[in-house]
């Protein structure tokens, strides 16, 4: 029987990517509790697994120029002597990588062109989308000899919120038109393009129906590239607008203060997740980026897609038709109520 004492995650992706991987750890100290088990990241997203509980080393990849340095990350993961890894979202790189470092046990998939690099392997082909992507990721754990069912009633994601950028957030807040008495709603218009996004013109007839009709803290936020998008949303409507003002720590600790977050699939939607939170989502019908597949982790969403009937769709046809402009807003705005109201429905 093979001893798994120091584990190795990849998953050298993006937000959303990572807060979908890091219940791995939780469930291999549950089962392995003597396991150390570190996680190999990008940079950028160091702050959702920083402070996890169980949690033994955060390993940065290095890059230059957004090209992954292959001798100095192989020097670094060897120096840590991982008897096996686990491959979440394997790169051909990524996967030599870890090859030449020697790593005893790799696990990952056997359907990409690089799986011999893998000599332990597993079989499923996420792009249908049949299953949720942390569930895929799960289903890697097999391969060391856990069968562990997770649903989003039994999911912990354990992400830490910094008291420094707490008080970071609160001082912003401070001096922005922001009610402590009224609930918090979050609009996180932009995404990484991904999937198919629910048009401006939407999210911006959105913003006016919550700013006329709803008693709420309204706040846009997005990267500082989204901040033009932001202030399109924002104009007349006099919405607090913060695109650009946060870094992921401090963006984290700001939905950590709502109770509600609106987002297309993108990385905030599933830290709001993560973090107990009320989210609603906009999700094309594609089966690649379905809500089956990429949705929230949780009972407490509302997700919209499409309402126009499309047969094996793709982003150039959704695109091309406009399908996520058939979402209603009218039905958008009744689930703002609800989930303010916390009556949680699943759709």
């Amino acid at each position: 029987m093979i001893n798994y004492k120091n584990i190795l995650l990849v998953r050298t992706d993006r937000i959303g990517d990572v807060v979908l991987s890091l219940p791995l750890v939780g469930i291999i100290k549950k089962h392995i509790p003597d396991a150390k088990v570190s996680i190999l990241l990008r940079n950028y997203t160091k702050e959702l697994a920083d402070g996890y509980p169980g949690l033994h080393n955060i390993i940065i990849l290095n890059e230059e120029k957004g090209r992954t340095l292959f001798l100095s990350n192989i020097r670094e993961i060897k120096k840590y002597n991982f008897d096996s890894c686990i491959i979440v979202y394997p790169t051909f790189k990524i996967a030599l990588i870890l090859f030449l470092a020697r790593l005893k046990n790799r696990i990952g998939t056997g359907y990409r062109w690089y799986s011999f690099l893998f000599n332990k392997k597993t079989y499923e082909h996420r792009k249908y989308g049949e299953k949720h992507e942390l569930e895929y990721n799960t289903a890697l754990l097999k391969n060391i000899g856990l069968d562990e069912k997770i649903t989003p009633d039994n999911v912990s994601f354990n992400i830490h919120v910094k008291e420094e950028n707490t008080q970071f957030v609160e001082k912003i807040l401070l001096s922005a038109k922001y009610n402590n008495e009224l609930p918090t709603v979050i609009i996180h218009p932009g995404s990484a393009g991904s999937a198919v996004d629910l048009p401006i013109s939407k999210f911006k007839e959105l913003a006016s129906l919550m700013a006329r009709q709803l008693n709420v803290n309204i706040i846009l936020t997005g990267s500082a590239t989204e901040k033009e998008i932001c202030n399109e949303i924002n104009n007349e409507n006099n919405l607090i607008n913060l695109a650009g003002e946060f870094n992921l720590g401090q963006l984290i600790a700001l939905i950590n203060k709502s109770d509600l977050l609106i987002a297309n699939s993108t990385g905030p939607i599933h830290i709001a997740a993560a973090l107990k939170k009320s989210v609603i989502g906009f999700y094309p019908k594609i089966a690649a980026c379905s809500p089956e597949r990429w949705g929230p982790y949780t009972n407490k969403k509302y997700i919209f897609s499409p309402e126009i009937e499309c047969i094996n769709c793709t982003k150039k046809q959704c695109e091309e038709i406009n399908c996520m402009n058939s979402i209603n807003i009218n039905d958008v705005i009744k689930a703002v109520i609800k989930a303010i109201n916390n009556e949680t429905v699943r759709s």
